[in-house]
């Protein structure tokens, strides 16, 4: 199975854990721990106090799971929550529903198939984020999961970086398609090749989100893999050293990218590098080549039919909009919309959770993929299932043909789970997903990435999106801002505020408005990130705001 199994080590360090939170709940519960006192602890391992109960994140490094982690995720969400989980932008899930005594036992589930909840909270390295297309794709340089395990080895439990100055992420890509987000996170790394047919790693850093959007510039155009933990390591030295710790909103790597610049950012990076280099930090060349045969391609069916039956016309759109190109002939790559109209993007249920478990053991090699749009991906697919497979997503309501369309929302938990978040987010996703519920509708509109956030935090990607709403508090009421021309691609840009806010209808209607400009005012081949780059922000404002 092409994906990285646990060893002695992994596993007793997760088994040693669980027992130790195991111990720090019993306390709380007892009353020997103080809220004050448990509250780093809980954060920990993953569980937050939000605003009607507790919630769990479960790591899911690089997004990667097998069909026996799928399962156990969906049989939590039925055992210990209300029969549902949340998939998130970084590639993991959450539970909205946890009762603290539970949560011992979950993470003791979790255990039992190589899963934790780690590092998913607290200033520390959090879970490492990839393409979710990786070691599938047919544009790819190379699978940069391997990378991001060496990376997952090296940052858990690191000692010097355990407490930055505030939270950390970094994702990887392995081609030029940007499916990750890269440049908007605190370090962003794409596998490149080099003049001379090199395989070497190109490093953003000081990219992410939050109330001061950046998209990070690249600090090393061309880095040998084998130097790839000693140069992060001094990445993060240098933000540890200098990073604020008097003011949270500045705390960030972007801001301190920012303030002293990339190019003095980058030489003291060099500097503290070149003293690295020399304390042999490095794994053995061997270990990369160990964890690679972990992600080997599976064994694909060279003689598989290259074509698709399309006479069927509702499976035929589906493809159009949910399958993509393999890299391996008569193969196909499956995103599973988890996105329904009117419903709560990211969720699925426990059902859906162990359906997705089996197709993966039946039909991809048994593996699936969280993407960092709250999607999940069967990588590797025949294009014969493919029918199959359709079918019983459909019966499920899980064939929702509306990837990267208007239908296809990120968004946060929002005001309805979340103690930060000034305003709801799920309420504006559902009714702009009802509005363009047509799938005719959302074809004509084409490519348009809508993202909402609850708050300034921006975990719903607001910033990035061709159009995202940002929901704030004005004096007491919910207020929702329009943002035009983001975008989380390889043209990376942030989007900015178009004007005044709106009620929670009044939002939906300004994002059909928007919608509408384009239409009318679109060129052959645009999308509406390209119509809107064009023409400029005037056209729409005027016909928003008339």
């Amino acid at each position: 199975m092409p994906m990285y199994q646990y060893d002695t080590h992994d596993q007793a360090m997760v088994d040693a854990r669980v027992a130790e939170f195991s111990d720090q709940v019993a306390r709380r519960l007892a009353g020997t721990l103080s809220e004050e006192q448990f509250r780093p602890l809980r954060l920990k391992n993953g569980l937050y106090l939000q605003l009607h109960a507790y919630m769990l994140r479960v790591a899911i490094p690089y997004g990667t799971l097998n069909s026996r982690q799928m399962h156990m995720l969906g049989d939590i969400a039925d055992k210990y929550d209300r029969g549902y989980g949340h998939f998130t932008t970084r590639q993991n899930i959450q539970y909205n529903w946890i009762k603290l005594e539970d949560t011992p036992a979950i993470l003791a589930d979790l255990a039992s198939v190589g899963m934790h909840a780690i590092q998913t909270s607290g200033n520390c390295i959090r879970n490492t984020t990839a393409d979710h297309f990786a070691g599938a794709a047919a544009d790819e340089v190379a699978d940069p999961r391997p990378y991001a395990e060496l990376l997952r080895q090296w940052s858990t439990f690191h000692p010097e970086f355990d407490y930055l100055p505030r939270k950390f992420k970094v994702a990887i890509i392995g081609s030029d398609t940007d499916r990750a987000a890269m440049r908007l996170h605190d370090i962003g790394i794409q596998v490149v090749k080099n003049d001379a047919g090199e395989t070497g790693l190109k490093v953003y850093v000081g990219g992410g989100m939050g109330r001061t959007p950046m998209i990070a510039p690249v600090i090393r155009e061309f880095l040998p893999p084998l130097q790839m933990i000693s140069y992060l390591e001094a990445c993060l030295r240098v933000y540890n050293r200098y990073g604020r710790r008097d003011n949270k909103y500045k705390a960030r790597i972007k801001i301190l990218v920012h303030e002293i610049g990339a190019d003095e950012y980058r030489r003291q990076v060099e500097e503290e590098f070149a003293h690295i280099l020399t304390l042999g930090l490095e794994p053995p060349p061997a270990e990369l080549e160990r964890i690679k045969g972990f992600f080997a391609d599976p064994a694909f069916d060279t003689q598989s039919a290259d074509t698709i039956d399309r006479s069927d016309p509702d499976f035929a759109l589906w493809v159009d909009q949910n399958v993509h190109a393999h890299k391996a002939p008569g193969h196909a790559i499956v995103t599973v919309s988890l996105k329904p109209a009117g419903g709560i993007p990211g969720d699925a249920s426990a059902d859906q959770i162990r359906l997705l478990a089996d197709l993966a053991r039946d039909y991809s090699f048994d593996e699936l993929r969280v993407t960092h749009a709250q999607n999940i991906v069967l990588p590797h697919v025949r294009k014969a299932d493919l029918y199959a497979i359709w079918q019983k997503l459909d019966a499920a309501g899980l064939a929702n043909a509306n990837l990267d369309l208007i239908g296809d929302i990120i968004a946060c938990p929002g005001l309805d789970y979340c103690s930060l978040a000034n305003a709801r987010s799920i309420p504006v996703a559902q009714k702009i997903s009802e509005r363009f519920a047509d799938p005719a509708r959302q074809a004509e509109i084409g490519e348009l990435k809508l993202k909402i956030s609850g708050c300034i935090n921006a975990c719903g990607h607001h910033h990035a999106g061709h159009i995202g709403i940002l929901g704030v508090d004005r004096k007491g009421t919910e207020n929702y801002q329009l943002l035009l021309g983001g975008s989380e691609g390889a043209d990376t840009s942030l989007g900015t505020i178009v004007g005044p806010g709106f009620s929670e209808d009044g939002i939906v209607d300004a994002v059909e408005k928007a919608t509408q400009v384009y239409l009318d005012r679109r060129e052959d081949g645009e999308r509406f990130l390209d119509t809107y780059r064009r023409l400029g922000v005037a056209p729409f404002k005027e016909a928003i705001y008339g």
